[in-house]
């Protein structure tokens, strides 16, 4: 791995990344996907920005961008914060902005785990068979689920912790999932996420109330993280904490549904 890209100092592995994320020196090593080339190509290419920083790709010594199922990348200075979800979304949307004009990847329709099919079940292009628990949490979402017509694009679909802050320096927006939704979905997942597992009060949910079809999009990010929840642990998933910490927000959502 470390002959691979050049790196001359020792791994040391981090934390987080499922145990498979290394640093040698002032890159990151970490196990690459059925992604990897693709966001290389696009994160290499990407303009500075002063609103967001990403982490910029290491090409491995015969100039792939993956070697050995490995991907490098820079390390970046900073740390997540979950409380500061209004700068993570700020960060985003110019994030967002600065890859609009991408075509959709190829990858996008090939990869089948929870979260992809729970994505899909969220925007009714798949169905699922639920465990009871979940038929009955989700379905006032369901019932309220209406067609929209929004622009999709490449988006980043897990931000409140993958949004890194440091003194002085932009937002960086790391480890990033792709999906092809509209932009305020993205927006959706991540206050649902701050909402439901963050401490995140309400008047967030509010705050970005502005974004296109809000109410629908927080609908649908709902359902993608419940359904990837029951698709990923089945009825276990349903334990009473984890359905306090749902039920509020679903509440909100649908006050949020014309």
């Amino acid at each position: 791995m470390l002959d691979a890209f050049g790196m001359a100092e020792p791994a040391v592995r981090l934390a987080g990344g499922q145990g498979e994320t290394w640093r040698s020196g002032a890159v990151v090593l970490k196990r690459a996907d059925a992604e990897s080339a693709w966001r290389a190509e696009v994160l290499s290419a990407l303009p500075e920005s002063g609103d967001f920083r990403v982490p910029r790709p290491v090409r491995s010594q015969d100039g792939a961008w993956v070697a050995f199922g490995w991907e490098a990348s820079e390390l970046l200075v900073g740390a997540t914060d979950v409380r500061r979800q209004d700068e993570v979304l700020t960060a985003a949307a110019a994030f967002h902005e600065a890859v609009a004009g991408l075509p959709r990847p190829e990858f996008i329709d090939t990869r089948h785990d929870p979260w992809a099919d729970g994505d899909r079940v969220a925007w009714r292009e798949q169905s699922v068979d639920g465990s009871p628990a979940y038929v009955e949490l989700v379905g006032p979402l369901v019932a309220a689920w209406r067609p929209v017509d929004l622009v999709a694009q490449v988006v980043q679909g897990d931000l409140p912790g993958n949004v890194m802050f440091a003194d002085g320096l932009p937002p960086a927006i790391i480890d990033w999932p792709v999906y092809w939704r509209p932009p305020s979905w993205a927006a959706a997942v991540a206050v649902a996420d701050a909402l439901c597992w963050y401490g995140a009060e309400p008047e967030l949910a509010a705050r970005w109330a502005q974004l296109p079809e809000w109410g629908q999009m927080l609908v649908r990010a709902l359902i993608y993280r419940m359904t990837t929840d029951d698709l990923a642990a089945g009825a276990a998933t349903w334990t009473d904490a984890r359905r306090a910490a749902y039920a509020p927000v679903i509440e909100l959502a649908l006050s949020y549904v014309g």
